[in-house]
């Protein structure tokens, strides 16, 4: 009875979109520059190490997720679902500055 009530549900939700490589570069590092910004406000010394985040950083998420949300054709929730699964891939991994630091060029590249 469970088992069927999970599948149920899981069939009542929508597939995720998906992400062209450039869109999936472009969350991954959104995602990596929010937690970065947030460990940096903690004081942490790796995400210190770059630089600070909280503005260019957060200037960036806004574009992206604005952006996903015109390409996509997705409500803020379903961004939300995205957002929140990079996130905590790179919070698994451990890898949230190391991506941050990598992504730095695309800050320049949007003109941030």
């Amino acid at each position: 009875m469970i088992f069927a009530s999970v599948a149920l549900a899981m069939q009542a939700m929508p597939a995720p979109p998906a992400l062209s490589l450039e869109q999936s570069a472009a969350l991954r590092c959104a995602a990596a520059f929010a937690l970065t910004a947030e460990a940096q406000g903690r004081g942490d010394a790796a995400a210190g190490a770059l630089p600070p985040l909280a503005g260019r950083g957060r200037e960036y998420f806004v574009r992206v997720s604005a952006r996903l949300i015109d390409e996509l054709g997705l409500d803020r929730e379903q961004l939300a679902v995205l957002l929140k699964g990079q996130a905590s891939q790179l919070v698994q991994e451990g890898n949230a500055a190391p991506v941050a630091r990598a992504c730095l060029p695309m800050l320049d590249a949007a003109g941030l």
